[in-house]
């Protein structure tokens, strides 16, 4: 049975808790043994919803000595890793919620710590675990370009960070994993629209291996769009992370020469592939289209049950910290070329980040 703790039980914190709840209940070998949760009304919550003993500080938690084998840290980005550290230090494994710390020195920090103890250190990354994802992943061959569209309505919560560590570093990481790549070059565009923080933002990214990404992310959006469009050689993948949805679209020797050209270059996107549809009469000629199997599941779901595993059988996580430093990386150069664009483009007074 493993134990686990969970630091953190806001907007976020209280999915982990549900979820951990619910594979207790189903008999998955875990026990949400404690909540730390300073506020004390989100801690009365979460003590008479769960029934698990609550503490104010994680502190206090590791004192009081219950056996624990795990924790997630879901509090705040700038506490990641004074949480997390203090308890990997106690011995315990640990998910960390995206992104894995505030900047690279703490995410090194969390990485020598965790390495000197032997512990698992899992970032939250959970759009890994979608099943869309997980279904190509296997299938990949050699992504070439790639277009991520994150979008969201303004809510109060993680104004903390930018949209980029908000919300694009789900892309950031799956783009990374898929292309296994260095970067190259990032050219990144962003304005602070409703909070202090970057609210919006378009990235252009190049890697070594001649891959080339676009991202568009925003959290102040009239709709809800979670979707990744890659190109391969002779082939059109499209998921759609909200719907869970998967669409192969794969091209012949037959496909007309100008079609080949635009998917070559990265230019055939959803309006060009309806034009390839002759009269609403089925694909034309050199396509044909596959809806490869996807097993529904809760990404987070699977995000939990896979750091148990490899809390109990001590293999690698799915996500690795040093993955999860990589995004942040790329999302750190990527907020460090937004402020040089802004600079150039005389947007001083505008765009003020906050430090």
């Amino acid at each position: 049975m493993v134990q686990v703790a969970v630091a953190g039980a806001g907007s976020f914190g209280r999915n982990h808790l549900r979820v951990l709840r619910e594979l207790q209940q189903e008999g998955a070998g875990v026990a949400l043994a404690a909540v730390v949760e300073p506020d004390a009304a989100r801690g009365a919550e979460a003590a008479a919803k769960y029934g698990a003993r609550v503490f104010a500080s994680f502190e206090d938690l590791l004192v009081a000595d219950l056996k624990l084998d795990a924790a997630i840290v879901a509090v705040p980005t700038v506490q990641h890793c004074a949480v997390a550290g203090a308890l990997l230090d106690a011995g315990l494994d640990v998910l960390v919620e995206k992104p894995l710390a505030a900047n690279l020195a703490e995410a090194d920090d969390l990485i020598a710590r965790a390495e000197r103890s032997s512990r698992i250190l899992q970032p939250g990354h959970l759009e890994r675990f979608n099943p869309p994802v997980l279904a190509v992943e296997p299938r990949l061959k050699r992504p070439m370009f790639f277009e991520a569209h994150r979008l969201s309505v303004f809510t109060p919560r993680s104004l903390d960070v930018d949209v980029v560590l908000d919300l694009m570093i789900h892309d950031l990481d799956i783009v990374l994993a898929f292309t296994q790549s260095p970067v190259s070059e990032v050219r990144a565009v962003g304005l602070p629209v409703v909070s202090p923080r970057v609210d919006i933002a378009s990235v252009r990214v190049e890697f070594e291996s001649g891959c080339v990404a676009n991202f568009t992310a925003s959290r102040v959006s009239t709709e809800r769009v979670r979707k990744l469009r890659f190109f391969e050689p002779r082939q059109y993948v499209s998921i759609d992370y909200a719907r869970q949805d998967l669409l192969v679209i794969r091209m012949d020797g037959s496909v007309p020469p100008e079609i080949a050209a635009a998917a070559a270059a990265g230019k055939l996107d959803a309006e060009a592939l309806k034009k390839l549809m002759a009269g609403g009469a089925g694909p034309a000629p050199g396509l044909s289209f596959a809806r490869p199997e996807v097993t529904p599941g809760e990404p987070l779901r699977l995000e939990i049950e896979s750091f148990l595993d490899a809390v109990q059988t001590r293999r690698e996580p799915r996500v690795t910290a040093r993955q999860g430093r990589a995004a942040l990386a790329l999302a750190l150069e990527i907020q460090a070329a937004m402020a040089a664009h802004a600079h150039r483009a005389g947007l001083g007074d505008f765009f003020n980040p906050v430090a």
